[in-house]
This record gives structure tokens, C-alpha cells and sequence, in this order.
């Protein structure tokens, strides 16, 4: 679908939902507040995240994403603009992640140009153990509309101290580990809830965090919306 000229173009986008098992209250997720005065879904509480940059195509990482995370995220491609590579995918959720909490996950190594964070704590991006988990196209009609990619990293898998908030921006305010159990009462978006309900299931699990059987995916790039799941 080609977006008309008073409509906004479908831009690529990630999500990374950092997944804490370890915690006394129970699996809880890290969350943020929306500005009131944002664009898009002001005063919101949501997962870090945002639109691929073009410069997240060339990241070169500590190492790769896992073969069956690759070809997920390249299946289902929109034919209204060249599709996001799974890495920039990957890319735009660590960097993401970096800027609004500061939060880091690599190995020692060399940092991509421009990825401050990571530089200056001398380490390497590693998506490898991103799992993606759910996928959803923004309805028409809204002033900004977004094919948003949702990848989980359990928190062990975080560089430094977890609850260290001191180098994210303020495009998110008041960051916390929020129990899933009380997410729900926070004032989210209709697909956060969505997306929490896929993360439970997921934390309910023993051991390594395990990719879900197949992807959910809420394709509304059209008026009709179709759900279809991505194996």
C-alpha cells in the first residue's frame, strides 16, 4: 500500500522489552513515562524504542543475531518502502535502549560511530540473545504510524548495574522495573497491553529464555486489519 499524500508513511521501528525474572515482586519489565507534550502517545508508559535510523543498517556487532530471529524478522516485508535488514532492526533496539536508559548489553570491543554509551564504556553491541516476540503496523488515521518490531533481552544479559538510570536522556521519565502483574493498572497503549500479555506467558518459563512457537503479528497497514502469526 502506497500512503496517500495527507497520509504518513509507515516507518520501521523496534521495541525492546528487557525482562527481569529475578525480581521479589515477581517478572518485571522496565518501563518509562511519555512526555506530556509528545508527539506520539504523550503521557504514556511504554517500553524503550523508537524508529530505525538509516545508520543502523551498517552496525557491525559483537555478534550475530540467531538464524531463526534473522528470518522472522525478514518475513511478512511491506511493499510500500524497502525493508529494515533484521540487523538494523536489532541495531535501532540497542541503540534505543542505550539512549533511553542507558542500560547496555555487549561484550568488550569497539563501539559503532556515534553509539556514545557504548564507547565509553568500551564494549560492543551484542543482539544475540534478542528474541522477537510480537509485531504490530499502527492503524491509519493516526498522525504518526510506525511497523514496529518488539525483540525481548532478559535483564541478566545487561552490562553494569540494572537499576543505573543516571546516563538516559529525558525522552522517558520516571524508568522503573514495573512487576507484570501491575503493569496493567500504569495508563499504557492498547498494544502494550497486547505485547505485556506475550511477555507473561514467556516469563512463566524455566531456564533460558525461549523463543514463542510462532510471532503475533497485527498487520493494520491497511483499512481491513488482518492478525496473522509469523512461525
Amino acid at each position: 500500500m502506497t500512503p496517500t499524500a495527507d497520509a504518513p508513511p509507515i516507518r520501521d521501528a523496534a521495541t525492546i522489552i528487557v525482562l527481569d525474572r529475578e525480581s521479589r515482586g515477581g517478572p518485571s519489565v522496565l518501563m518509562g513515562q511519555r512526555g506530556s507534550s509528545a508527539a506520539f502517545m504523550p503521557s504514556k508508559y511504554v517500553f524503550p524504542g523508537g524508529a530505525v535510523d538509516p545508520a543502523d543498517a551498517s552496525v557491525r556487532f559483537a555478534a550475530g543475531l540467531g538464524p531463526q530471529e534473522q528470518r522472522r524478522l525478514a518475513a511478512e516485508p511491506r511493499m510500500d518502502a524497502p525493508a529494515a535488514s533484521p540487523e538494523a532492526v536489532a541495531a535501532a533496539a540497542l541503540r534505543e535502549l542505550a539512549e533511553e536508559t542507558g542500560l547496555l548489553t555487549g561484550t568488550p570491543g569497539p563501539a559503532p560511530e556515534g553509539w556514545g554509551h557504548y564507547a565509553g564504556a568500551g564494549l560492543s553491541p551484542d543482539p544475540s540473545a534478542l528474541i522477537y516476540f510480537f509485531r504490530a503496523i499502527t492503524p491509519p488515521g493516526r498522525t504518526r504510524r510506525f511497523d514496529a518490531r518488539f525483540l525481548l533481552l532478559d535483564a541478566s544479559r545487561l552490562h553494569g548495574d540494572r537499576c543505573d538510570f543516571s546516563a538516559a536522556c529525558d525522552e522517558l521519565s520516571h524508568l522503573h522495573w514495573v512487576p507484570i502483574t501491575e503493569a496493567r493498572a500504569l495508563d499504557l497503549p492498547f498494544i502494550t497491553e497486547v505485547a505485556l500479555a506475550e511477555v507473561a506467558t514467556l516469563a512463566r518459563g524455566k531456564g533460558p529464555l525461549a523463543p514463542p512457537p510462532a510471532v503475533p503479528f497485527f498487520d493494520n497497514r491497511d483499512s481491513e486489519p488482518r492478525f496473522t502469526r509469523i512461525a
